[in-house]
């Protein structure tokens, strides 16, 4: 199992972002994530550092550590411009990006905000959910349209998930799955991902289940409770996240964790 950190983009700036991935993989931990939001306001925050072009400086800044969004929001970028992104980004990171896909908040959460500020509405639930499956269609079509950058290897799409109907959806068009490290469905959700991939013929091997939580020294220590949680499931990648200010003496003390 890899440990990853995702870097909360809330209220941050490029420089403690900067100086804390590079204390993080110095630290051993195997790859960098962040989230995609476009309104700090949705946190209370005075503003929110853009996903993409924090994990384009991030790839280029420490080659050969994995990046990838947690998640990206369907209703953000045209498929055209998401294909382009994304094999631009999986050629600069040298093969080593996850991208991560998800369908957005709903009309009742307070995500609604940030995607009125820019003259999207935000449908109900079915709505989004088929965004997300034509999406990872035609970002995958325009891969294999001439003129567009072709990704080698195609990065492997991580949707993520809640809930029984997107964990079914993630296990049948995407590659892989990322859900709550806690939740309390977590292996119903994770079985329920596996299965679509083994109906809808897909390789079950390469299927990637990823997870997060808070960054917590229980989550680190490869004995814990929550950790076996895990090995259960064969989890592929646990994701901790720590939010500015961000500790860094905390995450450069995981090393010894780590290590084991």
């Amino acid at each position: 199992m890899q440990v990853d950190v995702l870097l909360d983009p809330f209220g941050a700036r490029w420089c403690e972002l900067r100086d804390t991935a590079h204390a993080a993989v110095d630290a051993g931990f195997a790859g960098i994530w962040t989230f995609d939001h476009l309104d700090g306001r949705v946190y209370r925050a005075p503003h929110v550092l853009e996903c993409w072009t924090v994990l384009s400086a991030i790839a280029a800044l420490v080659p050969g550590v994995t990046v990838g969004p947690l998640v990206l929001n369907v209703a953000n970028r045209h498929p055209g411009l998401l294909a382009a992104m994304a094999a631009t980004l999986q050629d600069v990171s040298n093969g080593c990006l996850l991208l991560g896909l998800g369908a957005g908040g709903g009309p009742e959460t307070g995500y609604v905000r940030e995607q009125e500020a820019i003259g999207r509405v935000v449908p109900p639930d079915p709505v989004r959910r088929a965004q997300v499956e034509r999406v990872v269609d035609e970002v995958r079509s325009f891969w294999r349209t001439p003129g567009f950058l072709a990704p080698e290897p195609e990065p492997p799409f991580v949707i993520g998930a809640l809930g029984p109907k997107m964990a079914e959806l993630a296990g049948r068009v995407g590659d892989g799955i990322n859900t709550r490290a806690g939740h309390p469905r977590l292996a119903e959700l994770v079985e329920i991902a596996r299965q679509a991939h083994a109906r809808a013929g897909r390789d079950a091997a390469g299927f990637v289940v990823t997870v997060f939580t808070a960054f917590d020294e229980r989550w680190i220590r490869a004995e814990s409770a929550e950790r076996a949680r895990l090995r259960a499931l064969n989890v592929d990648r646990l994701i901790l996240f720590e939010s500015p200010p961000y500790d860094r003496d905390r995450i450069t003390a995981a090393r010894t964790l780590l290590d084991r």
